[in-house]
Parts: C-alpha cells; structure tokens; sequence
C-alpha cells in the first residue's frame, strides 16, 4: 500500500547547515520508525542514475549545496532534495523537499512516500510527528489517492489549499481554530501544534467531513498571498 505522508510551509530562509541537519534528522527518525525501508539511501538526480549517500551530516551537507551549485537553483524558491531508502523486499521509502526558501507564492514542502507490503503495519502517524518536529510545517497530512480524489470531488479542496487526511498535523495557530466537536483525537506537540488522528485508511467521508469542519473555523485558511511567513 502506498501512503503519503506531507508537511507544508511558507517563506522561511534557512542555511545549507540548517538544513543538513533537518535531513539528518528526518533519515534518523525514518530509521528508527520503519527499519525495514531503511537500509540504504540513493540520492535521485533530476538528470542521471541515482546514487548512494550515507544518511550523515557531512554527506547531506554536501548534496545540499550540490542542489544549490546547478544551474537552475534560486534561493527564491529553496533547495529540493529527493531520497529514496530500500532494505526488505517490499519496502521503499521516498523523501522530497523543497525548503529554505523565500517564495511568495509555492509553498516548501517535505513528503515522504511511504510502499510497504499488504497488511504491514506502517506508523504513518509518527512518521507526520516526525516531519513536525523536525520540519515545523504550518500543516501536514496523512493521506492517499482515495482520500485526495474525495477532498476535490466531494468538499471543493484544490491541489494548494490547506488539508488534513487519515491524520493531520496543525501548527499552533491553526491548533487553536480547532473546534471542540471535531470527531478527532486531538494530541499536543512539542512546539505547540497538534496532531490530530482522524480515520481508518478507507473512510473517506470522515476525512471530508473533518476537512470541512476545520475549513469553518478558519484551522485551514490558506496563507495570504504574497507569502510573509512560515505559518498561519
């Protein structure tokens, strides 16, 4: 089963330092959590075979300013990265981001795409608390095609608007928008935002509802535009 696991996030500058260690620590985190998708990390490259990196800081360190040296890089719209981790046959795990930035319009954003065997158990949850903690996202999600497919059909959400699926994670002040009838589990995070536990994979309408429910209370407000910061 295929899981997406995501975090979104405005304008927020950060050095090639900075973010080495976020991606160590997003790797540490993914090892701990799903050993069996971790065994060895590939870079992929937008042109050419992927190739091996070790999950360290002095290595990420330098496929962070290699994205920087081409030629299409813009501090503008931050440094994107793309690994893939395998180990046990069945298991794959994909992290992208795009972070550092300071675009006004495209979102940073960090995914990661989680492949695991039919009826695996996969922490899905404490793969979003991961990228919160590690990341500080304005929001994230747990999700999958059927949910997105019934967000766009079924409640009106684009590509860009802010979301949550089977789990969701709010920065603080969306947090504090969250409704007391919200039919969620509702656990607070180190930071201030929370994570909230929503549906069973399959159950749709109870994400559309939720998404629905938080949209009225402004939980997901888009943020302005031009972008001014990193969270709501």
């Amino acid at each position: 089963m295929r899981r997406l696991v995501r975090g979104f996030w405005g304008p927020r500058p950060e050095p090639a330092e900075s973010l080495a260690d976020r991606w160590r620590r997003t790797l540490d985190g993914l090892t701990g959590l799903v050993p069996e998708a971790a065994a060895a990390w590939s870079r992929i490259h937008a042109n050419g075979p992927a190739t091996a990196i070790t999950p360290d800081e002095d290595a990420l360190l330098g496929a962070v300013r290699a994205a920087q040296s081409a030629a299409d890089w813009s501090d503008l719209t931050g440094t994107g990265l793309r690994l893939v981790g395998t180990g046990t046959p069945g298991w794959e795990v994909e992290v992208s981001g795009l972070a550092g930035g300071t675009p006004e319009f495209l979102l940073q954003s960090v995914m990661v795409v989680l492949h695991a065997p039919d009826g695996a158990a996969v922490p899905e949850e404490d793969v979003l608390a991961l990228l919160a903690r590690v990341w500080e996202p304005d929001f994230g999600d747990v999700t999958d095609n059927d949910v997105l497919d019934a967000l766009e059909d079924e409640a009106g959400f684009s590509v860009e608007d802010p979301a949550v699926g089977r789990a969701g994670y709010l920065s603080p002040a969306r947090a504090a928008l969250v409704p007391d009838h919200l039919e969620a589990v509702r656990q607070e995070l180190p930071g201030g935002g929370e994570l909230l536990s929503i549906a069973a994979p399959g159950d749709t309408g109870a994400v559309v509802r939720a998404c629905e429910r938080l949209r009225e209370a402004g939980a997901l407000a888009a943020l302005p535009r031009p972008m001014d910061r990193a969270v709501l």
